[in-house]
């Protein structure tokens, strides 16, 4: 059975009903190996916990900056709220270890899809704060561990998408507009893998590989501003 004691410790959480933090890591596959567990899985807690989180952090916007466009809100909270931000903000909490999973999703440690699976848990734990304790605390916690990352997203320009951010820096230093180039593809149609070229000129920066051209122009956008130390 896992402690759960060291967890609410670091989020400053005393849970009334624990069970409620430990559906939140369940994750559906473990269900299928294990189906006499006393619990189900987190899905409902992450659907009421996104909920949760968009107004809190919405609302903690909209009344911190009063003289800010919409467009910039939306974008801000985009960049707290995604599935990237929760991970990080997952794994500064060491959530992976209390996760409950099949066999199969345990040996995936590093994917994109147990990046996924951390920040779905995440949204479930806000969930189960809301449930548990009320909005007062939820909040407590969301400022305390994401709101907090606001100064950092608006010192770097994190709210910006890699490839927005990429051509802003491309541009600025350079003087140069980049473009993408399809160098391959794989697969059948309903499951194709796409390689994409960053160039600027006829450079090529970096590569980026997705399930369609845009998310592989997005993956060669980041890994280019990782390869030019933007």
């Amino acid at each position: 059975m896992k402690d759960f004691s060291k967890l609410e410790e670091l989020m400053d959480v005393k849970f009334k009903n624990v069970d409620l933090l430990k559906q939140a890591v369940v994750h559906r596959s473990y269900l299928n190996e294990h189906p006499d567990f006393e619990l189900s899985h987190n899905e409902r807690l992450e659907f009421l916990g996104d909920a949760v989180l968009e107004i809190i952090v919405t609302e903690i916007l909209f009344h911190d900056f009063m003289e800010t466009p919409e467009g910039d809100l939306t974008n801000w909270r985009a960049s707290l709220v995604n599935y990237r931000m929760l991970a990080v903000i997952a794994n500064e909490l060491g959530v992976d270890k209390y996760l409950y999973l099949s066999k199969g999703e345990s040996k995936d440690k590093n994917s994109k899809a147990r990046q996924i699976i951390l920040a779905n848990a995440m949204e479930a734990i806000i969930g189960a704060i809301y449930l548990d304790q009320g909005i007062k605390p939820a909040k407590k916690f969301v400022k305390a561990f994401i709101i907090s990352k606001l100064d950092n997203i608006l010192k770097n320009k994190l709210y910006l998408d890699p490839k927005s951010k990429f051509q802003e820096k491309a541009q600025e230093i350079y003087g140069v507009t980049p473009h993408y180039k399809v160098l391959s593809e794989s697969g059948p149609d309903h499951a194709k893998e796409f390689i994409v070229g960053l160039y600027l000129n006829n450079e090529l920066i970096s590569q980026g590989k997705g399930t369609s051209k845009q998310e592989a122009q997005v993956d060669a956008a980041s890994q280019g501003l990782i390869n030019k130390g933007w």
